[in-house]
């Protein structure tokens, strides 16, 4: 069947957008090819692929079954173009990095200075929830949290331990004073994840020393959490040099080290050597080491 892939290819098309001119135009054919494309295909397969009519093409149950074939199959071109053209020699194109939303404001600035010492460079950095699949050329470049990633064909490297320590606004201290220490915490507002079976090792921590009734404003989104604290939800877990930045905040609790979450700076080894994930790498090691003292050295 390889050997007739533009047939296929011109048939997911007509699948895709119903019409033999839509079709046409997305390959750059005349239609006339795209037709002969589709009876070439029928006629080798023994079987119609499409139901004519007025309004252009429909897929028949063989039809449907090729659309879905040929889809997983465009899509992983789509994903091996993305891992070849993370390959080339020079510091220039499209450079992917993922992480969680969580650690855009600390990584966001290094990654702008990053771009300045390379401005050919096209750097993309994507937030998410979910994991990007590296092997599938998603991202070159991954910060995963919590246990060392153990897929077979990543490199997985200690970045840094974040640490986090407990925090309220102004606006929630007037309100509602500061507890002491931990004895005093039944009687105070906590802001958490939504997520009850949260990984987090500060949020097992929050859970286990504090009622849950207690834990009164709850988000999945960070950005959420983070806002939630500043205007004085309640008490809340933020890293130190994030809370740094920001005027009116009140440390709760320091960090404790039962509270930090190891960092790992994630690549496919296909991608692993190339100059400038490489160079990425390595500037991203130099600036954890003023992040936090479990950074590896430079």
């Amino acid at each position: 069947m390889m050997d007739n892939w533009d047939e296929v290819r011109t048939a997911y098309q007509v699948a895709r957008l119903g019409t033999v001119s839509g079709a046409a135009d997305v390959l750059g054919v005349h239609h006339a090819t795209v037709i002969r494309h589709i009876d070439a295909l029928e006629k080798r397969l023994g079987v119609k692929l499409f139901q004519r009519h007025a309004r252009g093409y429909t897929p028949t149950e063989a039809g449907a079954d090729l659309l879905r074939v040929a889809q997983a199959t465009h899509d992983q071109f789509q994903q091996l173009a993305g891992r070849i053209k993370g390959r080339g020699n020079d510091m220039s194109g499209d450079l992917v990095l993922t992480s969680l939303p969580g650690l855009a404001p600390m990584l966001t600035p290094a990654l702008v200075a990053f771009q300045q010492e390379h401005p050919k460079l096209v750097l993309r950095y994507l937030t998410g929830e979910r994991l990007f699949r590296l092997e599938y050329g998603e991202a070159h470049v991954a910060i995963r949290a919590g246990a060392a990633p153990d897929q077979p064909d990543n490199v997985v490297q200690p970045f840094f331990r974040q640490a986090n320590g407990l925090y309220a606004a102004d606006s929630y201290a007037k309100v509602h004073g500061l507890p002491k220490d931990l004895s005093e915490f039944g009687a105070h507002r906590f802001v958490a994840h939504d997520d009850t079976t949260s990984r987090a090792p500060f949020y097992q921590w929050l859970r286990a020393n504090v009622g849950e009734d207690r834990i009164c404003f709850r988000s999945a989104d960070a950005d959420a959490i983070d806002t939630a604290i500043f205007s004085g939800a309640g008490i809340g877990f933020l890293p130190p040099e994030r809370a740094a930045g920001l005027p009116g905040l009140h440390q709760v609790m320091a960090p404790l080290p039962e509270w930090q979450v190891p960092m790992w700076l994630v690549t496919h080894v296909d991608l692993h050597r190339s100059p400038k994930v490489q160079s990425l790498l390595a500037f991203l090691k130099q600036r954890a080491r003023q992040w936090d003292v479990g950074a590896p050295p430079a």
